[in-house]
């Protein structure tokens, strides 16, 4: 990957961080806010989504674009499911808990809260949403984070609602589950004071540090998303959505800066020949004989070819701008928004099944010289020439430079067309909801996970790198619980991050595993009702019947206590199969037989009675 100097280029990048918090209810109404299997589904419901006018009686571009698509989107619904989650309530309250974790939040963030939080709607129409909008209410304002590079501000702090879950989408629409539609979820938003990707990264961990230290926020995949935008100085501003992963978010700052270095260059290219985009127009002629499998097809479904002279772009529309992505791959982006599934262009035919003869014959058609390029369509004959179109305007973009977008992150680091950025004419006030009056005065400020850290390494002597596990892991307020009910730390945080990790990896299901299936072992364990050794196997027992309470678990699994008669019995037993290795070795014996001893009880008994058990019974012997 390039390495670039950031402050020559004149990078500025921000930050928007979407956070999941772990409340009871959803922020409108009160249904659970528990993730859902899509086949639980109990009924489903179909909406057709268009824009709406602002205040002003502007019209947002990005609404604009997603509905040019004719999409229906379907919703699956359960039994927990609400008439406000399907838009046919007006939404409650906002949901005091969750005003009161973004209170926390914005305390950690030192952040000025605002008087009053106005609920405002912001237009969605991807079908996202039932209602085609996102409620969104401002938190707080100006605050700051401490980086190694410098300070980094934070702009805003909003509670919203989240959106629903994307579960399958097809030609003609999308598939929605409303289990996540209206989980309440905090924005944050930095200045653009980032100036290179390691500080991005950075800023977004100290960030996940603090959201995390309330303890009241979702965790696992999806639960938290980054969002990212960047600029250069000859460039645009970019947002990137939908950042998964933290450690993702160094190489994405890093390609899109490369992207627009090369969108830079492309431009001066174009400049120096005086290029430009031609009138499209229908080309399917040329391909009444074609070999290609996806023109031949397009055509013999009734639709058509459409074409775009591209004057004096040869060879800059197959130019490399990312990884794998070149200019054309932009222009495909835009003629899938479309509907189509993308565009051929010459320079990279001759190819899929297209010949030397047609791509002459498509020249000619349409004009193109040796020095430029064509881009074609095949599809639906509206989807083809909507497709085309979209396609010469992001041509036409190309040579003015770098177009300001909204973009997607991909796995790989790269990104995709999504959407124009959005503008103000999305954003109007939710009449159904009144203003909330805010008083931090009672917010109690949590500890840092840093500080949890340094606490659980001196109060309860962990080792520090147990301590940090402990700490940032999922199941840090679980640990807390169990040691304010006295069960050893040491003992609790070892089975909450060694123990449960080895069982995942044998393919236990430790997602079945809840909190009280855990403490309830851990006091059995207190209570000497059940030994040490045989946690695994109990836990195992649960996780394959989550009904089952630990108690019953270690009865199902065969490892109800035992008394010292009955271990001493089972050590005697060892010693005396193994008289001669007794006699020879004597307590060079212990570790082989210390292994048969708590294998004969099958951990029925604590490791330390049986290890007293066998030395007496060793040293009687030798």
């Amino acid at each position: 990957m390039t390495d670039y100097d950031y402050d020559d280029l004149g990078l500025v990048a921000g930050l928007e961080i979407h956070q999941q918090l772990d409340t009871a209810t959803k922020l409108f109404c009160r249904c659970p806010t528990t993730e859902r299997d899509p086949d639980d589904s109990t009924r489903s419901f179909t909406r057709s989504l268009h824009p709406t006018r602002s205040e002003l009686g502007e019209l947002d571009d990005a609404a604009v674009e997603e509905s040019r698509v004719d999409r229906e989107f379907e919703y699956l619904a359960y039994d927990t499911t609400c008439l406000v989650e399907e838009d046919e309530e007006p939404p409650h309250r906002l949901d005091t808990d969750a005003r009161e974790v973004a209170l926390q939040i914005a305390d950690l963030l030192d952040m000025e809260p605002v008087d009053q939080a106005h609920v405002m709607r912001k237009l969605v129409i991807d079908g996202s949403n039932t209602s085609g909008f996102q409620r969104t209410a401002l938190v707080a304002q100006d605050g700051a984070i401490e980086t190694s590079a410098g300070p980094v501000g934070v702009e805003d702090l909003l509670l919203e609602e989240e959106s629903a879950q994307r579960v399958e989408e097809r030609d003609d629409g999308v598939t929605y589950s409303l289990d996540r539609l209206g989980v309440p979820l905090v924005e944050i938003g930095t200045r653009p004071d980032i100036d290179s990707p390691e500080q991005a990264r950075e800023a977004a961990e100290t960030i996940g540090m603090l959201l995390r230290s309330t303890g009241s926020v979702k965790r696992g995949l999806g639960t938290i998303r980054q969002d990212v935008n960047v600029s250069i100085a000859e460039g645009a501003r970019v947002e990137i959505k939908g950042v998964q992963a933290l450690d993702d978010i160094d190489d994405i700052v890093r390609r899109e800066v490369g992207r627009q270095v090369g969108l830079l260059s492309i431009r001066e290219a174009l400049a120096a020949r005086d290029a430009g985009v031609g009138d499209t127009q229908d080309v399917s002629e040329v391909f009444a004989d074609t070999d290609s499998g996806v023109i031949g097809g397009a055509l013999a479904d009734g639709g058509s070819v459409t074409a775009v002279p591209l004057y004096g772009f040869d060879g800059l529309v197959g130019r490399e701008i990312q990884p794998d992505r070149r200019l054309g791959t932009e222009l495909s982006d835009h003629a899938k928004r479309n509907g189509a599934g993308g565009i051929f262009h010459t320079d990279e035919l001759p190819a899929y099944g297209v010949t030397d003869a047609e791509v002459a014959a498509l020249r000619e058609a349409v004009d193109a010289g040796e020095e430029d390029a064509v881009a074609i369509v095949a599809a639906e004959t509206e989807t083809a020439e909507l497709a085309i179109e979209a396609a010469a305007d992001r041509a036409e973009t190309a040579i003015e430079g770098v177009p300001e977008e909204t973009r997607g992150a991909n796995d790989d680091g790269t990104t995709r067309y999504l959407r124009p950025l959005p503008g103000a004419a999305r954003m109007y006030p939710e009449t159904d909801v009144p203003p909330v009056e805010l008083d931090p005065s009672d917010v109690e400020t949590p500890e840092l996970l840093t500080e949890k850290v340094d606490r659980y390494h001196s109060e309860f002597d962990l080792e520090a790198g147990l301590a940090e596990q402990v700490a940032y892991g999922r199941r840090m307020r679980l640990f807390e619980r169990a040691v304010g009910a006295g069960i050893d730390a040491t003992f609790a945080a070892g089975l909450l991050e060694s123990t449960l990790t080895e069982l995942r990896r044998d393919g236990v299901a430790v997602g079945e595993l809840a909190d009280n299936h855990l403490l309830g072992v851990m006091r059995l364990v207190d209570d000497d009702e059940l030994a040490k050794e045989g946690v695994e196997e109990v836990l195992s027992t649960i996780a394959s019947d989550p009904d089952l309470t630990p108690a019953a678990a270690v009865e199902e699994a065969g490892l109800s206590g035992v008394s010292e008669s009955d271990v001493r019995d089972a050590v005697s037993d060892v010693v005396d199969r193994n008289a001669d290795q007794v006699e020879s070795q004597g307590m060079g014996a212990f570790s082989a037989l210390m292994g048969e001893a708590m294998g004969a009880l099958r951990g029925k008994a604590d490791g330390e009675i049986v290890s007293d058990v066998l030395r007496e019974e060793i040293q009687k012997r030798a």
